[in-house]
This record gives structure tokens, sequence and C-alpha cells, in this order.
């Protein structure tokens, strides 16, 4: 018998089951070269699919209407004759994802790692004894260096896993598609860093203090580029100019380094468009791409595995990527191939992390346990880009005790002083009547406010009569960034602009109000907010106010210890801008009003130093933002047309892409009613295009629930 592993639908080619064995195998090699895993991530390639060497698998291929596991063959190999357990999982999750150690007194009929490794072949498993004619494998030396204890291994078996299924992908890509799926042909980094000295070029001769500062500090990071590579802190003001000079540091020290790739990791996707734009400026839009979110398109063992759309999912292979810290983190600790794959391509890169102080506190631990496991094995070097740096120095020597934080511009104080241009007033209580009126006295002015609700609402009071905008999450990008457009250039032209928006305004968008109102916080957030007043330093700063109150409307559960942080340095503090000021605020909120239990609220870290591997709870339990991970699609504009094609013809890399611009972000439940309701058809699992387009506006955006009364916002 010739054992195939796929068939062509369109040309009915088949593909020999060796060749896509071979072929597996040498990309996962090629992938893990990068950290030192090369040759177990070839093992994996040559054992994943022997499963496919049976009999009934071979029916199935052939159009048999069985149900064939043929994943927990290769897995048994590499686990009972190897003794090889990171291989053995990622094998026996290559398809419906890396599962949870389990117990041993889990049975064969169980979906954990232990049960699969009880299936007994021949009853619970198809024979798969006629690998052995074709297949030549051993055993693989594990790299004990990057995964010599348990969270380490919980790391390690992830990334393996990454350059499996990244691998697996492509080689059933190039077959379905015949050879003829264009990928790369991305600028190299040396070219990279001659579009950005082009660009700056213009820069070298400031006149103003402003702008001399800003090329001071542009000058220091690209010096500090060819430094060694490590953990690096970036504590610009708002207005410094960090967005281009810590791309300028991250391309030198990738240039020195012979690094892949750079990772620009932002807090929200609603300034996604903004930085994606700027970098599509400089460095053509070919080379940069920015990652909305996952569509999940996953196969369990029953279901068909050519389905072209598992292909189309993301696996940053650019050499510039923008994405989430939803999108970055949630990946690191997912345990499904789609949203895995890309994982590899982190390696030996330079990760910005901008807005750093905006990393979720019930978090915070977790992540920097991943971003230590990155710079400490896997070759990376990683930047904390913020005005306002987060005291995480603490919690990075407990991972990485042997690696310091390094400041890229240590003369702090001079800084702050430069780019001061604003003065804080704190006005007590607003009713939202109140409130209003205040607004409405203003020519131009911005309202920062702590929820979506309570920003519809007083966008809705201020909007008659006057010129009147909203931005919010529940927005797709492109109508953000147009309403943002409109924003930019009504402040430009003096005209009449007030704006009403959350807090992803204060996230590095790029707006100069006169005014600005912002609701009590946490202290970043106010001094993130006082970063869209006077932003270009046109008036003294005793003439650009930024009115901090207290609202009617209870603040959100989560953001409560920070406001009581924020009170605690307006009590110490006459300064609340200072640089002590900011340290005495993260010290106090991350040390003193939090346990180190609240740093790590479902206890990752814990489950991730198990000895049982539990890579599907984790996946489950870690959230950078609890539950909005289903993605509706609204077709308006070119997204009409996008849907179209992605219903039609179906999906693509490119497609998703595109698509990300015209998706908004939602919860579960409201994501179900839309379905059961028939306002939206879902075309993945997480997924949906929107059909009643009743449910969105342009100027708040998704508003209402399909049974139509209830809010979405909240």
């Amino acid at each position: 018998m010739e054992y195939i592993a796929h068939i062509n639908a369109e040309t009915a080619e088949q593909q020999k089951l060796i060749d896509h064995l071979n072929g597996t195998a040498y990309r996962a090699k090629k992938f893990a070269e990068k950290f030192g895993a090369e040759e177990i991530a070839a093992q994996c390639g040559m054992l994943h699919d022997i499963g496919k060497y049976s009999c009934a698998f071979q029916r199935r291929i052939r159009g048999s209407s069985e149900q064939v596991d043929h994943s927990t063959a290769g897995a048994q190999v590499a686990f009972k004759e190897y003794r090889d357990v990171p291989a053995a999982f990622c094998i026996s999750g290559h398809h419906g994802g890396l599962p949870d150690g389990g117990s041993r007194a889990d049975t064969g009929d169980m979906p954990t790692f232990q049960g699969k490794m009880k299936r007994v072949v021949g009853r619970d498993i198809e024979d798969f004894g006629a690998y052995s004619d074709e297949v030549s494998a051993s055993k693989a030396v594990i790299p004990m260096e990057l995964c010599g204890d348990n969270k380490s291994r919980f790391f390690f078996v992830r990334m393996l896993y990454s350059c499996l299924v990244d691998a697996d992908f492509l080689d059933t890509e190039e077959f379905m598609s015949g050879g003829g799926v264009a990928r790369g042909g991305y600028d190299d980094i040396s070219a990279l860093w001659e579009k950005l000295e082009l660009y700056i070029s213009s820069w070298r001769d400031p006149k103003t203090e402003l702008n001399k500062k800003r090329c001071e500090i542009l000058s220091t990071l690209i010096d500090s580029g060819e430094g060694e590579k490590g953990l690096f802190s970036l504590t610009v003001p708002t207005g410094g100019g960090k967005t281009v000079s810590s791309m300028a540091f991250a391309l030198r020290h990738a240039l020195t380094h012979g690094m892949s790739r750079i990772i620009y990791v932002i807090p929200y996707t609603s300034i996604i468009e903004q930085t994606q734009a700027e970098f599509e400026k400089i460095f053509g839009e070919e080379n940069v791409v920015a990652h909305y979110a996952d569509v999940n398109y996953e196969a369990d063992e029953s279901k068909a595995e050519m389905d072209r759309r598992r292909l189309s999912t993301e696996n940053w292979d650019a050499p510039i990527i923008i994405t989430t810290s939803v999108q970055f983190f949630e990946s690191l600790f997912s345990n499904r191939s789609s949203r895995c794959r890309k994982l590899h391509n982190i390696s030996d890169s330079v990760i910005i992390f901008d807005e750093a102080q905006m990393l979720p506190v019930p978090v915070l631990r977790p992540c920097v346990y991943a971003i230590s496991q990155l710079v400490g094995k896997y070759g990376c070097s990683a930047v904390l880009c913020t005005a306002t740096q987060p005291s995480l120095a603490r919690l990075f020597k407990e991972e990485l005790p042997n690696i310091t934080i390094r400041e890229l511009c240590p003369d702090l104080s001079d800084m702050f002083d430069v780019f001061r241009r604003v003065k804080f007033v704190f006005t007590g209580k607003l009713s939202d009547d109140e409130l209003a009126e205040r607004l409405l006295d203003e020519k131009q002015v911005l309202c920062v406010v702590n929820s979506k609700r309570q920003a519809q609402q007083l966008f809705l009071r201020i909007k008659s009569g006057c010129s009147a905008y909203h931005l919010s999450t529940a927005m797709t990008a492109a109508d953000r960034q147009e309403t943002l457009s409109v924003i930019r250039t009504l402040l430009k032209d003096g005209k009449p602009c007030r704006v009403v928006s959350t807090s992803l305004i204060e996230a590095g968008v790029d707006v100069d109000f006169p005014v600005v109102y912002r609701a009590l916080a946490g202290l970043d957030s106010m001094i993130q907010a006082g970063g869209r007043c006077n932003r270009e330093r046109k008036r003294p700063p005793e003439e650009s106010c930024v009115y901090l109150f207290e609202t009617d409307e209870k603040p959100p559960r989560a953001i409560e210890q920070n406001i009581g942080a924020t009170r605690h340095v307006m009590r110490s503090h006459d300064d609340i801008l200072s640089p002590a000021a900011v340290e005495d605020y993260f010290s106090f909120l991350f040390y003193t009003l939090k346990d180190d239990k609240a740093l790590d609220l479902k206890d990752i870290i814990g489950q991730a130093n198990s000895a049982k591997l539990p890579f599907a709870t984790v996946a489950s339990q870690f959230k950078i933002i609890d539950n909005a991970d289903r993605t509706v699609f609204i077709p308006i504009d070119e997204g009409e047309r996008l849907v179209h094609e992605l219903t039609g013809a179906g999906p693509g890399k490119k497609l998703l892409r595109k698509l990300g611009r015209y998706s908004v972000g939602v919860y579960p439940e409201y994501f179900e009613s839309l379905i059961a309701s028939g306002a939206a058809v879902r075309v993945a699992e997480n997924a949906a295009v929107l059909h009643d387009m009743d449910l969105y506006d342009r100027e708040c955006g998704l508003k209402f629930s399909a049974e139509g009364g209830k809010a979405l916002f909240g």
C-alpha cells in the first residue's frame, strides 16, 4: 500500500505520507535552531503523523467516514520508546490542542496526556506499525537548559509545539497550493534600518527646545542599540517621540545582533491603526503586519484537516509585527494550534512593550514570567516603554536574578522638566449634567471616563447641536481611525471639537487638546490623559489644565485599588507628575495594597510550576481582558467587500489581516445572542459577520444586544 497524508480535492493529487513527515521535520528543525532545540523539533516532525500509517486512516483519507485518532500514535512512540515528554505532549496535541497532563489514575477514554498514553493499540487506536518500514527516528537530546525546571519546561513545550504546528501547516499549505503560495519577500533588517535613517534624516537640525530634546533621546537610543541583549526600560515623557525612538533602538539592536524581527506590543486595538500607519509610512506596508485578532479554525481528529481556513491563521513571519497585549500574552499561554503557531517567531526578536504600565495587575506576575523566559532562554531583548515606568524590578529579579533592567534614557528629571506641559486641578465630584455643561462651555475639550456606558451617555448629552465625537473599542478600527482623522483636522483648524472617550485614547493616541477632563483613575492613566493636552507645548503649562474629577457613577471594580493608590500619592506628593510620585504609586499599588495573589489572580505561575503540565486549564484561565475574545466583522465600506470574499472564496491570511480593521471584540454571551437571534452569522468558532446593521452605529459602535434592549456597555 502507498501511504498518503493528504489529497488535494481540486486536483486529486496525493501527498505521500513520508514526504509530509520529512517536510514537516525539516521545517520544524529550522524553526527551532534559533533556540537550540532543532533535534527534538525534527523528531516531533517525523513522528507527528505516524498514526496515518493505519489502514483505517488510509481508508478515511480516500473517502470513508470513519473517525480515526492519528495523533496519539506518535505521542506514544515518543513517550514510551524515547521517554521524550516534551515531544510527546506536542504530538498528542497537534490537532486538538495541548492537553492537560492529568494523573496516573486517568483512563484511556480521557482527553488528558496520561489518558492518551493508556490507549491500547488495536483497541483504542488503530495499528500503525507499518510506519517502521518508512520512518527512521531515534531518541533526541532534550535541551535541559531550556526545560531544567517545571516552569521552564511549561514554556519550552509551547515553543516546541509552535515549531511543530507551524511546520505542519506550512508543509500542508505548500502541497495544497501546488507550491504556489507566496511567503516571505520581506526586506531584511539592514534594509529597514536604511529606510529609518532616511526617514529621520530631516530631524537632524531641530529648532525648538522640545525637538532638540526629542533628537537627543533618538540619538541616545540609537547608540544604546549596539549594547548587549537583555531587558530594558525606556522612560520617556509623553510627547518625547518614543514610538520612532524605540523602533530606532530595536532596529539598531537587531542589526547589531543579527536578530529576526521587531514585535511592537500595544495595550489596545484602538491604536494599532495609528502605529501601523506610522510604520508603513517609514518601512512600506509590505513589511508591517498589524495583528488585530485571531480567528480560530480548529479541527479535531474526526474533521477534515485540509480545510484551507486552518492554514490561514497568523504566524508572524514579517519583520515588523504590531499586536496587542491580549494577542501577545494570551497566545503565549494558549494551547491551541491556531494561536500557538506563531510563538517560535517571537524568539530572537526585539519586543517593545508600549505603555508597559498598562499590563493588567491580575496577570502581572505571569506576564513578567513570560517576558523573562523569552529574554533569558529564547534570545529576545525586551523594552518596557512608558512615560510612567511601573516598579517591576522586584518581580523580574525573581525570574531573572542575573539580569538587571537597564534604563535607555537615564536622565529622567531633566526630561520631565522639559516635557512638562500641563497643570492638574482637582475639581471634586461632578454629576454628568455638570460635566456636560462644562464640556459645552469649552470650544475644544477631551473628556476621559472609566466606562463605556458613561462615555456613551455623556456623548449623547452633548451631541445635539455641537461638534461632538465619541471613541470606544465598540467601534471598528476603521471608524476609530476616521473619527480621529476628523478630530485632528478640527483641532488643527481651531474649530469646535468636544470628544468623550474611554481610556483607549490615553495609549499613545496623537491628539492635542487645550483642555482635558479625566475621571479619577490610576495615576498612570491620569498622566497619560494629560499627555493629550498641550502636546506640542504651544501654550504655557499653567494655561493648559487637566481637570481631575469624581463622578456619581461607581468606578469599575478593576480600578478601585488603582484609585486608592492615586489618593495615597495625592496626599503624599505636591507634584504628582514627578518620577518620585510615579514610583511611589506603583510600589504602593503592587506591594502595599495588593498581596502576591492579586498579581496572579488565577495562580498561573503555580500551575506552570506543576509537574502535571496543565496546558488546557491554564489556557482557559489566562485572560488579559476577561472573556472579550469573540470577533464580530462589520460589513461596512471596504469591510463589505472583504466579508463577501470571506464568506464566498474563504479566508486567507492577507484577507484576515485586512478584515481586522472592520472587527469588534465582544464577550461570549453577547456573541452567542447575536448568533441565536440571527443578527450575526458564525464564520468560525470565535468569529461572526454582523447581519443586522441596525446594531452598529458609526458614532457609538456596536451598541445593543441582539434582544434589542440590553446595552452592550458595562
